[in-house]
């Protein structure tokens, strides 16, 4: 009897342990550069404290056709924040995986036009991500595509 309780023990660590892990490899599935639709920015997702945040890491145009100067944050509502380089920009921020197939509750900031929105991301296929911002909810937004860029 006692060896039957050990048994079952041990499957029940295992049948709680094998999804988590697997859980956590398909969640980071996510990690790496992409490059967005327009094909003008390559964003790195990292992950911190079990969340996935984004960088910009490369610009098509990093030069302000203005200024002949670096590119600066200058459509973002907090006037203290405009004289911030877009290069190296953190867009995506605080999502958390969901133990299924997305990245939720995170939000994704648009340096083109200055606006922050409320976002999830979700594979469309092993090279393709599903970027959904919106307003309130889901179906007022906007979705674009990103590709996974090859090493």
């Amino acid at each position: 009897m006692r060896k039957l309780k050990r048994i079952l023990l041990v499957i029940a660590v295992c049948a709680y342990a094998i999804p988590s892990a697997f859980a956590m490899e398909k969640a980071d599935n996510i990690l790496g550069v992409w490059m967005n639709e327009d094909k003008d920015a390559y964003i790195e997702i990292t992950k911190r404290d079990n969340k996935y945040f984004g960088k910009l890491v490369w610009l098509k145009f990093p030069i302000d056709d203005e200024t002949g100067k670096e590119k600066l944050d200058k459509h973002n509502p907090d006037e203290s924040l405009r004289s911030r380089p877009v290069f190296g920009l953190e867009i995506l921020t605080n999502f958390e995986f969901n133990g299924n197939s997305k990245w939720t509750d995170g939000k994704i900031y648009d340096p083109k036009k200055g606006n922050t929105y409320s976002c999830y991301m979700k594979f469309v296929d092993d090279e393709k991500l599903k970027i959904r911002g919106y307003v309130g909810v889901s179906i007022i937004g906007r979705t674009t595509y990103w590709t996974k860029v090859k090493k």
